[in-house]
């Protein structure tokens, strides 16, 4: 087990719409598939399963002593600074022969700007054109921590400047305003000319339906789907995961 190196656990919040826990074992199955040899599981923090704590007694119990736990989120807010670090810690005196090593969450990085392109594309039955006359709303499902909100609206900042949108402005389905409707309106009375929404979220939800129709609400041109298994994803989810790996030696694990 341990000449192959840490086994990889995609670490997802969970959702009680069974769409999310769907979208995770698809892409799931994309890491695999594009990293033969190297054991990938999933699990959920809650409101589905199988929950991470069983995942990581069931790598413990197969003879796994390290394991590198990346989170899918798309920004460093609670979830990756509170929730995580303290479930992986609780499991130091449960598995005392497991060690855990937390990755970097899979945003900011251009992998993901990449992807929501290709989605906004994908809606639009090609690449969109008139970019300087086009709002984008970049939809995330919020966050209540001011760093959190900082890295969205440093997101959309650098998004409409790379891709020469005439605006991107953040919106969140909820924790903070403005919320999507509002969001698209606002750039209607700010004269652009077509309004389009870009879901900055994984999977299928609650707060992505949300999404949907506060975009259906007010209007938007153009809705994208959600980033959901895209093979982008699942390429930096392996990034994330040799980069933890490569930096582990340096670093204090979670749990061991």
């Amino acid at each position: 087990m341990t000449g192959r190196g840490p086994a990889l656990l995609l670490l997802a919040h969970g959702s009680r719409d069974p769409r999310h826990a769907a979208t995770v074992r698809a892409l799931t199955a994309r890491v695999r598939a594009a990293a033969p040899g190297l054991p990938v599981s999933f699990g959920f923090l809650d409101l589905a399963l199988p929950r991470a704590e069983r995942v990581l007694a069931e790598l413990s119990a197969a003879g796994h002593r390290e394991v590198v736990a990346v989170p899918l989120l798309l920004n460093r807010a609670f979830h990756a600074t509170t929730d995580i670090p303290a479930l992986l810690a609780r499991q130091r005196d449960r598995l005392p022969g497991l060690t855990v090593w937390q990755s970097e969450v899979l945003g900011p990085h251009p992998l993901l700007t990449r992807t929501l392109e290709r989605r906004l594309a994908e809606a639009n039955g090609g690449p969109l054109t008139d970019r300087s006359a086009t709002g984008v709303v970049l939809a995330s499902a919020g966050t209540s921590a001011p760093a959190g909100r900082a890295a969205l609206e440093r997101l959309a900042d650098g998004w409409r400047a790379a891709g020469g949108w005439g605006a991107v402005v953040s919106a969140y389905a909820s924790a903070s305003a403005p919320d999507p409707a509002f969001a698209v309106r606002a750039l209607r009375a700010d004269g652009l000319r077509r309004v389009v929404v870009a879901p900055y979220v994984i999977a299928p939800g609650r707060l992505p339906d949300r999404i949907e129709a506060g975009a259906r609400e007010a209007g938007a041109d153009l809705l994208a789907p959600v980033l959901g298994a895209a093979p982008e994803l699942a390429r930096l989810v392996l990034r994330r995961y040799r980069a933890t790996v490569g930096a582990r030696p340096r670093a204090v694990p979670l749990a061991g």
